[in-house]
């Protein structure tokens, strides 16, 4: 059970690390390129499967 004394600490570091991590993430807008997502998906320049 002393244990937990040690484990509930650690979790709520790393969760907070965590989300510290994905705020950064989203401030330096790595999660926004709607424009290129579409003409990516629709590209074919990443397939290199031959096609009848």
């Amino acid at each position: 059970m002393e244990i937990l004394v040690y484990l509930i600490p650690i979790s709520l570091a790393l969760g907070a690390l965590g989300l510290g991590a994905f705020g950064w993430a989203l401030r330096s807008r790595q999660f926004d390129d709607p424009d290129g997502d579409s003409q990516r998906i629709l590209s074919s320049e990443w397939d290199d499967t031959p096609r009848p």
